[in-house]
Order: C-alpha cells, then structure tokens, then sequence
C-alpha cells in the first residue's frame, strides 16, 4: 500500500526532514521536475529508488529559465495528479517551494554556466536559459543535500550542464542521465505534448524518424555532413520550423565532422505550430 510523502514547501522544513534522513544513515537521491509529470517522469523515480534508499522529488515550475515570451504562465500545472503518481511510487519527501522561498526579496546571485551551456544549441535559441537552469538546480542541490540526482537525456544539453556545474563546484552530487522515455511510435514524452492537436502528433515523430534514419546512414559510412542533410529536409518537409539539427560530440557537445570523432549524439529542436519539441538520440 503507498503512503503519502512528506511535502516541505519551505526550506527549514525540508531541512529538517533531510537530517532526519541522514541520520538513520539513508542514501538519498533527488529528482528535480517542474511538475507536468508523465512516464517519463516515473521511470526517474523508480531510478532513484534502485539507486538510493530515499527518495526526493521537487516540483518547482522555474521562472527564471523562461524568457518574457515563452509560456511559463502556460506551462501545465497538475498537483493533484502529481502529488497521486508520486505517493503510488512511495516518494519520500516532495519539494514543492513557492517562488517566494527559491527567489526571496533581494535575491542577487545566480550561476552562469560556460562550456556544454554554450555549445551554440539551445543557448542559441534561448540564451536567458541555462542560467536559470544552473541557478535553480544549484539551489536545489544545497536544499536537499542529495546523494545523486537523476536527469532525463531528453534534454540532453540541460543534462552535460547540470553534471559540469556539479563537478566544477564540488557539489557533491552524482548526476546520474536516465534514458528518454518514449511513446510507442518514438515520439518522446514531454508535458508539452498535450499542445499538440491530433494532426500534428501525427507529425511530431518525424523528429524520431529523421534521428533514426540520419544516425544509420552514419553509421553505415555515409557522410556526417550528407547524413544530417537528409534529416534536416526530411523535417522541414513534414512542416517543421527547424532551430536545429545536428550531431555532436556526446560528451563535450562539441562539433564533428566524422564518424570517427567520438561518441556521437543528434539532436534537434523544431517547432510544429506554435508548440517547440526537442529531442536526441545517439549514433
């Protein structure tokens, strides 16, 4: 039978039930969200609960990682249901603060991430970005003081980010990447799939596809250059408005021209009406 999670909407009260924590000696894993929570979400979860004996889910819709013209007056906001998932999965603790307790009056320093954060991906797109990322989860890593935390890949540039900060600011915090959840037709899960009319979901896993396809002839010899090319007109012929699509380095995020440059990774950022998905894959 599930049982309710502690929710702490303060910090001396997460605080207070972090020590509690450690001191019956537990391991302690965080998985940072902004709410919206699907499958995709779940399996972080349970990922966190193999990993650790405890388990902390924050739910924080941040502002400062939208610019004045994205939706975070929009963005899905389902508690309820959220707080239903979390309990059915055993959560331990949910950190659910208001703007007013992560960013109070006269709150004056925030993190600027370098490296992976300007990699000239989503950064060219939404420059405000990863330093709202970076602020926030920088926060939310000294709130809860975890063992590990765990993010998807599906927002793979946020992933090398968040693992560089930790590292370079010796947070002591393992960041662990989980695989993207998918639906069974590829398309990956996101809370802002609900925008999308019946039509263009059915559009949406071309972006799936064009990964696939571009991925194989890579790896079958084809031109990285050449590759990549019929992908990109693959998705704009579906109606896409395309930010990008390319392969990089999948530890650095750096360019490639080869195959045999390292690991790889897609990825891409397209816009299907007014509702901008992002995904990735590696070769």
């Amino acid at each position: 039978m599930s049982r309710s999670p502690l929710i702490a909407r303060t910090v001396p009260t997460l605080r207070r039930a972090v020590d509690n924590l450690r001191k019956r000696k537990a391991t302690i894993a965080l998985v940072p969200t902004m709410g919206a929570l699907h499958d995709g979400h779940v399996s972080l979860v349970r990922q966190a609960k193999r990993r650790a004996s405890r388990v902390v889910v924050s739910i924080f819709v941040n502002p400062t990682q939208f610019a004045p013209t994205e939706d975070f007056g929009a963005y899905p906001r389902t508690w309820k249901a959220d707080l239903a998932k979390l309990a059915a999965e055993d959560v331990d603790i949910v950190w659910h603060p208001g703007a007013e307790s992560m960013y109070p009056e006269g709150f004056a320093t925030r993190i600027l991430p370098e490296g992976p954060a300007l990699a000239g991906l989503e950064d060219r797109f939404r420059p405000h970005f990863f330093g709202g990322v970076a602020t926030v989860v920088g926060k939310l890593f000294t709130q809860c003081r975890p063992d590990l935390a765990i993010f998807g890949e599906k927002d793979f540039q946020q992933l090398r980010v968040v693992a560089q900060m930790a590292r370079d600011l010796d947070l002591g915090v393992k960041v662990i990447g989980s695989r993207t959840v998918r639906e069974r037709d590829g398309l990956a899960m996101s809370s802002r799939n609900v925008y999308l009319s019946p039509e263009e979901r059915q559009t949406a896993i071309t972006l799936y596809r064009a990964m696939n396809e571009s991925a194989g002839r890579i790896r079958a010899g084809e031109a990285v250059t050449a590759a990549m090319a019929r992908g990109a007109a693959m998705i704009t012929a579906a109606g896409f408005e395309l930010d990008y699509f390319e392969v990089r380095h999948a530890a650095t995020l750096a360019p490639v021209t080869s195959r045999k440059d390292g690991p790889l990774r897609i990825l891409v950022a397209a816009k299907l009406g007014t509702i901008r998905l992002i995904d990735n894959i590696a070769v």
